[in-house]
């Protein structure tokens, strides 16, 4: 029985290559189902989705964030996506390529977002995560935090941070690390 399968997936794999172009590769579910959420996609007016491996690449793609308000005001930060081919039953990898002074955000990028982690449903969708990471520049958490000395400035002295994200933001130094300018 199992031989029979094998003769006619072999049989309908020559008859696919007869047709003269290569062998067409099968979408995995994982792929499908990220072909959809990104076709669905609502971005805010200050989001931006890239392909910089063209879009055949699907499962690696970027998105650039450029917050309306809130301390990041006027910031352009690009966050890398991973996606697993068992998408949506595993939570895509995320991470910052902008080096930034955020309290959620590491110095090497990682993301501290609930729904990346712990609280990722397989009902949630790259649009989720989208609105999730302009919710961290909108309304940084203190009490969460990756970089715990932003996140102590936040909670201890609102202006200090507010003047640290600035002085981030244009390219220099806040405390022993450098930083690009994103403005």
């Amino acid at each position: 029985m199992i031989r029979l399968f094998k003769v006619k997936e072999k049989q309908r794999e020559l008859a696919e290559n007869a047709n003269g172009g290569p062998p067409v590769k099968k979408q995995t579910a994982g792929e499908l189902r990220l072909h959809k959420d990104i076709s669905e996609l609502n971005l805010p007016k200050s989001c931006n989705i890239s392909f910089p491996n063209g879009k055949d690449d699907l499962m690696n793609f970027e998105v650039s964030i450029r917050p309306d308000e809130g301390y990041y005001l006027g910031g352009t930060f690009l966050f890398s996506f991973q996606v697993s081919p068992i998408y949506p039953h595993e939570a895509p990898k995320v991470k910052c390529k902008t080096k930034v002074y955020h309290p959620n955000i590491d110095l090497e990028g990682n993301v501290c977002l609930n729904i990346l982690r712990e609280d990722w449903k397989p009902v949630l969708n790259i649009n989720t995560i989208v609105y999730g990471l302009y919710h961290l520049f909108t309304e940084p958490n203190y009490e969460d935090p990756l970089n715990h000395d932003a996140a102590a400035v936040l909670r201890d002295n609102p202006k200090m941070f507010e003047s640290n994200v600035r002085r981030a933001m244009a390219g220099g130094y806040v405390g022993q690390s450098f930083f690009a300018r994103c403005l």
